[in-house]
């Protein structure tokens, strides 16, 4: 059960004085109607990329539900202290009336003024005062006390999926574990050994394709920059495929996975690319929750009315989609930029096309989502776009399918896909019901899977997974530490308020 976030509380209350039938396309927006809110006006909520939203309204408190133009609003943060700030600011136009405004900090400030301006004129409740220390990602500044930390996140008391994975595990001895879990997996499968201590981070790798394991060193290291974590020791598998494949009353081996099935009792993360795409944002990556919001195409009423897919060939029904595209090509545009796993058939679903932009996809108005060697990661960011998503039927599963809901945010497809062409000519024939399961998928994606909520389903996860364990977690022989990055260029020094205070 999701608490409710006290901006949301306030956007709520703040709409209660507004006309939500929306103004008319070209109506002027007022400073004074328009209403500001989000996690980014609060300095005790510490994310790579701090955000918040705008939503236009016009003179007599309509909001508008188009863009009054992507400059319409102006964004400055300042430090009362400090002559420069070192603070990298994107507002994005979500054409939806709506703006997202994201910033990346880059030191950490006593102070910070948040100053939203319409034409010169302040917005709203601006400017914004966030009284430090507003402290930036790099900094190494952890709250001691986590029941502290989740309320100034506005973390969920729970996430079902949590819940459901750890029900299959009583308890944990992280004794045993450390024995078991590497003579079963070890040797075929690629594995990390964690152990949290004293909010420091140890690991151990087994197996030869260990590369991915930066993803989840790079998460970790973040949190416990933000929070103490508790003494937990654990095993993440590297791999695509879910690995404890037994049932009860066989034991079961607790696996970290970012990949679950219905075959399988992994314990599910979200994935490392999701993952990625929130450290990252506003930095190495440009695909991201955040920035797909002001990728999203034509509108509705422009969009191509055919369904479109391309990826690479790791898994038969996707060559079945390309000869279905090859057969109806009206319908779908579906083709592959890259041959690997059925390289001998090239030749008959090929030749391969140029790799298309992802903000491109939403030229099309009915997105395909098929498994790949596991779930599909992209479909987080395809329901974050306004087209409708077309999602084959799946044994494999992310952090969030669950909660996801058929018909309401996205229209189902049999796993052979023998119900596609149907599917999407129920679409074109019922454009209506088509756009209003786009735009639930859309709303679910802005509310579930951004940034904040992805850090509060980690430390839950970890928080929740450390209260079975039966043993005290250990340092193990050949662990290695992991280090922090170093902060030199900007260091910030840490000023955290005892447990009461911050509360």
């Amino acid at each position: 059960m999701s608490a409710l976030r006290p901006w949301w509380l306030l956007f709520c209350l703040s709409v209660l004085g507004h006309d939500l039938r929306g103004s008319q396309a070209g109506s002027a927006p007022s400073a004074a109607n328009t209403l500001v809110w989000g996690p980014g006006l609060e300095a005790s909520v510490v994310l790579p990329a701090r955000f918040f939203y705008i939503q236009a309204a016009d003179s007599s408190g309509k909001n508008l539900t188009a863009s009054p133009g992507e400059k319409s609003f102006e964004v400055k943060i300042v430090s009362p202290v400090e002559q420069f700030t070192r603070i990298w600011i994107q507002v994005l136009d979500r054409r939806d009336g709506s703006f997202l405004v994201r910033y990346r900090m880059y030191a950490t400030y006593s102070e910070l003024h948040i100053h939203v301006l319409l034409k010169n004129e302040h917005v709203a409740k601006s400017p914004f005062v966030l009284k430090g220390p507003v402290y930036h990602e790099g900094c190494n500044c952890p709250q001691e006390s986590g029941s502290a930390w989740e309320a100034h996140m506005h973390c969920p008391q729970s996430f079902a999926q949590i819940e459901r994975d750890l029900s299959f595990y009583p308890s944990v001895d992280p004794d045993h574990n450390a024995q078991e879990i590497p003579q079963r997996f070890g040797q075929r499968q690629s594995l990390c050994h964690y152990t949290v201590k004293d909010n420091k981070i140890y690991v151990r790798t087994f197996g030869e394709h260990v590369g991915f394991r930066i993803f989840m060193d790079a998460i970790l290291l973040s949190l416990t920059r933000k929070v103490r974590l508790p003494d937990v020791e654990f095993f993440v598998n590297l791999g695509d495929w879910p690995l404890e494949k037994r049932k009860p009353p066989e034991k079961l081996h607790p696996i970290f996975s970012w990949c679950g099935s219905n075959n399988t009792r992994d314990i599910v993360m979200p994935t490392y690319d999701l993952t990625e795409s929130v450290l990252e944002t506003m930095g190495r990556v440009s695909l991201d929750m955040m920035s797909v919001q002001a990728n999203t195409g034509p509108p509705w009423p422009e969009k191509n009315a055919t369904a479109f897919w391309r990826g690479r060939d790791s898994r038969q029904e996707r060559l079945e989609l390309v000869k279905l595209s090859r057969a109806h090509p009206h319908i779908i545009d579906a083709a592959f930029t890259n041959f690997f796993f059925f390289k001998h058939d090239e030749s008959l679903y090929g030749p391969l096309v140029k790799h298309v932009s992802f903000f491109d996809f939403f030229k099309y108005k009915y997105q395909i989502n098929i498994d790949g060697t596991v779930a599909a990661y992209r479909l987080p960011y395809l329901l974050a776009g306004d087209s409708v998503v077309l999602k084959q039927d799946s044994g494999y599963y992310e952090h969030f399918y669950k909660q996801l809901r058929a018909w309401e945010h996205y229209i189902p497809v049999r796993a052979d896909l023998g119900d596609l062409l149907g599917k999407i000519q129920w679409a074109r024939d019922h454009d209506e019901e088509a756009k209003k399961i786009a735009l639930a998928g859309q709303q679910f994606a802005r509310t579930h899977l951004m940034g904040d909520t992805i850090f509060c389903y980690y430390y839950i996860l970890i928080k929740e997974y450390a209260k079975l364990q039966v043993t005290e977690p250990k340092i193990r022989k050949d662990m290695e530490v992991v280090e922090q990055p170093a902060d030199d260029l900007f260091p910030c020094s840490c000023h955290r308020t005892n447990v009461k205070d911050e509360l």
